[in-house]
């Protein structure tokens, strides 16, 4: 099965976890399974990566944590997503829709012999 460099996808983390906060408040671990499981296992995030871009969003505003207690007594930080978080999910929903359509022009489609002609 192929798999998405985290180069190419890296921009978009930020994107992929604000779609998951918008249903409602989340943590680390819930939301690492939900893009593994919406992506069809074709990109798995890195808990690195994840915990630095919450680090990340909430410092820009974008999410906010909380703590609560689990079925079994444990603490748990949870984050969700703020109104600026709305609104900068919005601008990289329209940055992607660019992206693809300018990255779309340069993409061969079917068999590539490697001819320029």
């Amino acid at each position: 099965m192929n798999s998405i460099s985290s180069d190419v996808i890296r921009g978009y983390n930020d994107t992929m976890i604000l779609y998951l906060l918008l249903e409602g408040p989340s943590y680390g671990y819930e939301i690492s399974k939900q893009i593994k499981s919406l992506s069809q296992e074709k990109y798995l995030i890195k808990e690195t990566t994840l915990y630095s871009a919450f680090t990340r969003m909430e410092k820009n505003g974008y999410i906010e944590s909380f703590n609560d207690n689990t079925e079994n007594g444990r603490r748990r930080t949870y984050y969700r997503i703020t109104e600026p978080g709305r609104a900068y999910y919005l601008e990289k929903c329209a940055e992607w829709a660019l992206t693809k359509e300018v990255v779309e022009r340069f993409i061969k489609e079917g068999n590539y012999s490697g001819d320029n002609q």
